[in-house]
């Protein structure tokens, strides 16, 4: 009798352990899935910054720059297509790496157009005197400075949160309840050249 009491106590006691070690290890999961989708919230509200500066940009440049017409055509272009690549954080798996590409790809395109319509300036020597053209250009490269320091933080948190979601006990868990991995950020293809320097 004394055995089979002993034997039920430790048989509640280890599902009572492994219940309470379930729960904790859960709501870890979920802590760390919101710590994902708080700072992709942080790196859209940036690219969102940026967004919402070219209008203002582009048309201080159009006052001096009308030869330049195609050029302001296409950043007006990129940053419509950017904006229309969007994610629904309350959905756990839309961030997924080909949705990640697709978002790197448009937000690349319009850093690209912007880059092009800041070297405008060079041709232009009354516009680069302007005021407002100098105050935008420096908010347009502080923006881009807070969405390169956004992304690392964001990595950060994906590593940690891919970590955690891929180690026992927790990857039980994980695949139970739908915690999927999150894509990073990545360096664009370009990155990888290294610019041609001439003299």
């Amino acid at each position: 009798m004394k055995t089979n009491t002993i034997i039920l106590i430790s048989v509640i006691a280890v599902l009572v352990i492994a219940f309470f070690s379930g729960i904790t290890t859960f709501n870890k999961l979920v802590t760390e899935r919101e710590n994902v989708n708080n700072q992709w919230g942080n790196v859209q509200s940036q690219y969102q910054r940026r967004s919402d500066l070219i209008p203002n940009l582009v048309e201080t440049v159009k006052g001096y720059a009308t030869h330049e017409k195609s050029t302001l055509e296409s950043v007006i272009e990129a940053r419509a297509k950017a904006t229309q690549v969007k994610f629904d954080i309350k959905d756990i798996n839309s961030l997924t790496p080909e949705k990640m590409q697709q978002y790197q790809a448009a937000q690349g395109a319009l850093s690209s157009a912007l880059g092009k319509l800041l070297m405008i300036k060079e041709s232009y020597p009354e516009l680069k005197a302007n005021q407002n053209f100098l105050e935008l250009q420096a908010q347009l490269e502080g923006t881009e400075n807070r969405i390169s320091v956004e992304r690392m933080r964001y990595n950060d948190v994906v590593k940690n949160y891919d970590v955690i979601i891929q180690r026992f006990p927790a990857a039980m868990f994980a695949g139970m309840f739908g915690f999927e991995k999150k894509p990073y950020f990545e360096a664009e293809k370009e990155a990888a050249k290294a610019p041609a320097v001439k003299f």
